[in-house]
């Protein structure tokens, strides 16, 4: 590495971390009680990270639904009241803007989509953005997911042994290219294939990996923002230049550098899928040749395919006021794949690992779907039901997303393990948030409410939000309270529809995963799991590896939540979700 090199990145390490502490130096005295700093320079606010689930749900059980935190811009407040959410998203969310750092990063990595951009063009973002993703436009998506699903479980049933005894099988890789398969072809109309594919192209690839990195460089993002503030892009492009050149041998940057290629990848793929959805639909019937005008068709009103069909020509209709650029469509684009690619699998790759801890959980499901197809089936011609048929297709959207155990599952899953546990927001103006249940001030005396100062940092937590006691029940918390299933007296499972348990995901009438991003990947879990669970018995690991370990699962929580097997059966560090996969008992088909 050469002289250059090194103080360049002194200097940009220098500002960058000066910047902070001037930040830092401004010091607020929040009116709350909290755990004490654990480390001198970034408090505790890493410890969300590095604690896991369990800590972030102990701490605001033992101090509230409003903590005080230390990081290393001062103060931060982790709020998960909900009436102090309901004002901060809704009530006077004018007041409450996504952080620099958050959106710093989205921009660089993104472009201009809805996670990069505040104020007046965010707004503008929404309102084009919200009817996209209406209940009629996710019915249309129903045929684009259905076979997605199907091939899943083929790929499955294909690896199972002739004897039909059990085998363990990693199923997150195939969850993973499920539903990148489906946010592809959904999204972009791009088939990816990568379930079939040996290889991924490097766009696929590209998409795949970014989750993974994000949470792997969460500690430099940072310093991002005050990169960007502080230098022009030509400056900007230098830096990266040479912080990624090959020479240093800092296993951090090596990171970087794979980030740099990864995002590079991902644009030049999404400028090209612009360009040519873009073209296909600008282009006149006239000249496009005979051969290729079904596919100009497919593009005209009537007969939308997916969902950037529907926002370019909801844009192209839209007041030149209120339209937005290529620039901010393509935001939009990369935006909607990579959201749809890591919530889809994070929350799948746990639904699937719930019932393989849930057997009778399962088994109900199970009865729930096979009775819907059969229902469906004798009012059609066709009612065979055959292993080597697709049977889900005899269901319609409306009846497959109200399947009350099915969407129970989904949603308890999301409540309990949402994919995104934490938002951050600052103040832009000094408030006061009310508080539904009194916390304790830094003296110890109840507080109904909170004075935060301007520039503030507030962290929602989501995932303790969902699992406030006092709002859902004492059983909050408990992963295994799914209802739904019982056992006779002999020991036997009884799968009656007759059973009286309440509906999962559902606390008074009000569905619980309020706080939880839904959409397009509910619908996209909502068949996958259909089409596992239909065809496919499955359980946790239970035999021991040569040297005697049996594997065990374990979650970790950064950016997102990680399955990994523990030591010494495994790494402790790759993704894996191993599973005993058998087919489903022939007897049990009604």
């Amino acid at each position: 590495m050469s002289l250059f090199q090194v103080c360049g990145i002194g200097i940009l390490s220098v500002l960058a971390f000066w910047k902070m502490f001037v930040r830092s130096s401004r010091r607020y005295n929040i009116d709350l009680d909290g755990p004490k700093e654990t480390h001198w320079l970034t408090g505790n606010v890493r410890k969300l990270f590095e604690g896991g689930l369990d800590y972030c749900v102990e701490m605001a059980e033992q101090y509230g639904g409003a903590v005080k935190l230390q990081s290393l811009y001062g103060e931060v407040v982790y709020l998960s009241d909900p009436l102090a959410l309901y004002n901060v998203i809704i009530k006077d969310q004018h007041i409450f803007e996504e952080p620099d750092v958050f959106i710093a990063n989205n921009k660089a990595m993104f472009g201009d989509g809805l996670i990069a951009t505040i104020g007046e063009q965010h707004r503008k973002q929404r309102k084009l953005l919200n009817p996209v993703f209406s209940i009629s436009n996710m019915r249309e998506l129903l045929p684009t997911l259905q076979p997605i699903a199907h091939k899943l479980t083929s790929i499955v049933v294909s690896k199972l042994p002739d004897d039909r005894s059990y085998k363990e099988i990693d199923i997150l890789p195939l969850l993973s290219r499920s539903a990148l398969d489906g946010v592809c072809q959904a999204i972009l109309g791009y088939p990816s294939n990568t379930l079939e594919a040996a290889e991924n192209d490097e766009y696929t690839e590209a998409l795949r990996k970014i989750g993974p990195l994000i949470s792997k460089l969460m500690y430099f993002r940072p310093i991002v923002p005050v990169v960007m503030r502080n230098f022009s892009s030509y400056w900007i492009r230098k830096l990266v230049n040479l912080i990624t050149t090959p020479w240093i041998p800092i296993e951090q940057l090596k990171d970087v550098r794979e980030m740099r290629r990864i995002v590079e990848l991902m644009d030049n793929g999404s400028k090209k899928a612009f360009a040519e959805k873009k073209a296909a639909l600008e282009t006149p019937a006239s000249l496009v040749p005979a051969d290729v005008q079904s596919e100009v068709d497919d593009l005209k009103p009537g007969r939308r395919k997916d969902m950037m069909d529907i926002m370019l020509k909801a844009n192209s209709v839209s007041s030149s006021s209120e339209k937005l650029t290529d620039a901010e469509l393509l935001g939009q684009m990369n935006v909607m794949v990579f959201a749809g690619l890591d919530t889809t699998t994070s929350a799948l790759s746990r639904c699937v690992y719930l019932l393989a801890k849930n057997p009778l959980a399962q088994a109900r499901l199970r009865s729930e779907i096979r009775d819907a197809i059969n229902s469906v089936s004798l009012t059609q011609d066709s009612s065979s039901f055959s292993e080597h048929q697709n049977p889900l297709l005899h269901l319609s959207y409306d009846a497959l997303i109200n399947l009350p155990f099915l969407d129970g599952v989904v949603r308890e899953t999301l409540r309990l393990f949402p994919s995104l546990p934490h938002m951050s927001r600052k103040v832009l103006k000094a408030t006061t948030l009310p508080l539904q249940f009194p916390v304790r001030s830094s003296s110890g005396a109840k507080i109904s409410s909170i004075a935060v100062h301007e520039k503030a940092l507030i962290v929602i937590s989501i995932l303790a939000a969902n699992r406030n006691r006092t709002m859902w029940g004492d059983d909050a918390n408990e992963e295994e309270t799914w209802p739904g299933t019982d056992v006779s007296s002999d020991g036997t499972e009884v799968l009656s529809s007759e059973l009286s348990a309440p509906i999962l995901g559902v606390k008074d009438g009000i569905k619980v995963s309020w706080m939880t991003f839904l959409g397009g990947s509910r619908s996209c879990m909502l068949q996958i799991l259909a089409a596992l669970v239909l065809r496919l018995h499955f359980v946790l690991p239970t035999d021991p590896d040569a040297n005697g370990h049996i594997k065990e699962i374990q979650w970790k929580l950064k950016a997102f939540h990680t399955p990994v097997v523990k030591p010494p059966a495994g790494d402790g560090v790759s993704p894996a979700v191993p599973l005993k996969f058998d087919w489903c008992k022939r007897k049990t088909l009604n």
